[in-house]
């Protein structure tokens, strides 16, 4: 099958092939072209796994204490996407602390070995987000909100970094690492929608106010400027551990970001 005949629905297929663990059919012949595309809908997929694991919070609420639901709804998200951007959270932590030099850095953060950098901002951010979760518990629509919102605007962040960055090249010992490196406007415009579609469910469900909604996108501007300044210092761009982490620190930031907000409005 040729590029030319991939439809939109085949794009969205790879994505969700390329992001969850979800096993996915694809009856054609995946190039880095496809990939490229395919990142459009990398927000999208992401919305599809908050409302997964909000509904099985939901349901497992009526049967087990909030602090084990949200366990387990870890725990889901974990297998669902074999724990990928996790993965170059650690990898990045690795490379970031033990390197001097960019080539050390990238050489660490090739080794598929887990080093004591990784293993404990592993630790961190779970926790993080443990904690995060069930201190938003208290309040049910926010919490549902929190976590389809940590998945889908954490990833229009990692995936957007893709069109405002240079991808860090690595030779050909690194380890086997698909990545999209190319985001068109259009690729970012769907990206931007697929927020928009949160954001005007989530009003119309009246989950949050328009107000948290300003302030988390604010923040998630924040946090995007911050990891493209920390990336471009460490290895002059990024590479897909860099996205991978950039994903994992959106999504503890709109988690604590609630929670402050929710905190302010208690006072």
């Amino acid at each position: 099958m040729t590029q030319a005949r991939i439809t939109q629905w085949q794009l969205l297929q790879l994505a969700v092939s390329f992001l969850t663990r979800i096993p996915v059919t694809l009856r054609f012949e995946v190039t880095s072209q496809h990939l490229n595309q395919a990142s459009r809908y990398f927000a999208l997929v992401g919305l599809g796994l908050g409302l997964v694991h909000a509904l099985v919070f939901y349901c497992l609420q009526f049967i087990l204490p909030v602090s084990m639901c949200v366990l387990l709804v870890l725990a889901l998200s974990l297998l669902m996407t074999g724990a990928f951007h996790e993965d170059g959270w650690a990898d990045v932590w690795d490379g970031f602390g033990g390197g001097w030099q960019v080539s050390q850095k990238l050489n660490i953060m090739k080794d598929s070995r887990l080093g004591t950098y990784g293993a404990a901002s592993l630790i961190i951010i779970l926790m993080l987000k443990y904690q995060s979760l069930v201190i938003l518990s208290e309040h049910s629509g926010v919490l549902l909100f929190a976590i389809i919102a940590g998945q889908c605007l954490s990833r229009v962040v990692a995936t957007s970094l893709i069109f405002s960055m240079d991808y860090v090249s690595e030779d050909a010992s690194a380890k086997v690492k698909p990545l999209a490196m190319h985001l068109s406007k259009t690729g970012l415009v769907t990206l931007l929608l697929t927020a928009a579609l949160l954001f005007a469910a989530t009003l119309i469900l009246q989950l949050v106010t328009w107000q948290a909604l300003v302030i988390i996108t604010l923040t998630l501007v924040f946090v995007r400027l911050m990891v493209m300044h920390w990336f471009k210092r460490q290895l002059g761009g990024y590479t897909g551990d860099c996205l991978g982490a950039a994903q994992q620190l959106s999504e503890v930031s709109i988690y604590i970001t609630l929670i402050v907000i929710m905190t302010s409005s208690a006072q």
